[in-house]
């Protein structure tokens, strides 16, 4: 069998894992320093805007269209296979237009949505108010509705493939930093993993450890320049559903997502806090600013008042791996060596596109090990 192992166990390293579970020809080891969904994953709000994505062709809208459409299948199957519930919101996305001068371009997105098999609607003020009552209308000239997209758990998504990988004999291996990436330079090829436990031997690596991919592609001397952007999130309770208890779509307003929880609960997110001039270590040790937050609460309360009234029961923080220098996310074997793969550096999409990295990246190893 050919002995895969995974470094990193966010959501894209655990779904690279089931996915590869579900072929006999690999023996797969994950490796985490922390426990399954730190990091990114744990800071994300599971907002999988693919359909009402302005990305229309190339590589970026392929990935998204893909990973639609494996999420319809994944999540049942999941849910079948292990027994836990994943939360997750089938009605849709909202995305709230403020500027006339954007509909036409809405217009024309619909028109190719369309032609692609997808549905995308605009709606007007009054259709807005009437599908959403507690949305405040000043200033909006239109809705853009897409039903198929979805919202999901990233923690409960990425246990459950942990769980699921596990049943087929995946192995995790947790709280186990790397020390050493050993390498057959005559090969081109990275033989080993060392951990501060144990020494894992390796046909093939996969390289999904977010932030910490820098660092190991540095080890391998193929630097992955990766910034580190800063983004905070809140959980807020209401004493009852806003709007109508039936119809909860996540709500998108000037790139401010209220995410549905049920029960009055909502998540608020996320900032966007990635200081041009400011050095790499030190954003890493970067606190989160108040008033950045407060910036994103007082645009949420402009297009839902209702939130002023709401209490704050959780709030959070995390660090998003933006490339530098190229487009995210990078999925692609590393230069110099013959069996070492990255998946890593989604930026603000690791959950959206963590079923279609895990397809190419099976692809990949299916196509290039023994």
């Amino acid at each position: 069998m050919t002995q895969v192992v995974i470094v990193g166990c966010g959501v894209v390293g655990a779904a690279i894992a089931y996915e590869l579970s579900l072929h006999t020809k690999f023996d797969i080891t994950v490796i985490d320093q922390n426990s399954p969904a730190q990091g990114s994953t744990g800071a994300a709000l599971g907002v999988l805007m693919a359909v009402i994505s302005h990305k229309v062709k190339g590589r970026n809208w392929r990935l998204r269209a893909q990973s639609l459409a494996r999420y319809q299948t994944l999540i049942p199957e999941l849910e079948a296979k292990t027994g836990q519930s994943i939360p997750h919101n089938t009605q849709g996305i909202l995305s709230l237009c403020f500027d006339a001068e954007a509909l036409p371009r809405w217009r024309s997105l619909q028109t190719i949505r369309q032609a692609q098999g997808y549905a995308l609607e605009i709606w007007s003020p009054q259709q807005v108010i009437r599908r959403c009552p507690h949305l405040e209308t000043s200033g909006l000239v239109g809705g853009i509705y897409s039903p198929q997209d979805l919202q999901v758990s990233p923690t409960a998504l990425t246990q459950a493939l942990v769980a699921a990988a596990a049943a087929h004999r995946v192995k995790f291996c947790l709280h186990q930093p790397v020390t050493q990436l050993e390498t057959s330079v005559a090969e081109g090829r990275c033989t080993r993993v060392h951990t501060t436990a144990q020494t894992v031997v390796a046909d093939a690596v996969v390289v999904s450890a977010g932030l910490g991919s820098a660092a190991l592609s540095q080890a391998l001397n193929c630097p992955l320049a990766l910034g580190p952007v800063l983004g905070q999130g809140l959980k807020l309770h209401c004493d009852r559903p806003l709007g109508h208890p039936d119809f909860q779509p996540v709500i998108n307003g000037d790139d401010i997502h209220l995410v549905p929880l049920g029960q009055g609960d909502y998540w608020l997110g996320a900032t966007v806090e990635f200081p041009p001039d400011t050095p790499e270590a030190e954003i890493l040790a970067m606190q989160p600013e108040a008033a950045r937050l407060q910036a994103m609460i007082d645009g949420a309360i402009a297009y839902c008042p209702a939130l002023a009234d709401a209490t704050i029961s959780d709030r959070w923080f995390g660090l998003r791996p933006r490339p530098q220098g190229q487009a995210a996310p990078v999925i692609q074997p590393m230069a110099g060596y013959s069996n070492v793969c990255l998946a890593t550096g989604h930026y603000r999409n690791g959950v959206l596109l963590a079923p279609a990295t895990a397809l190419a990246v099976r692809d990949w190893l299916v196509e290039n090990t023994g």
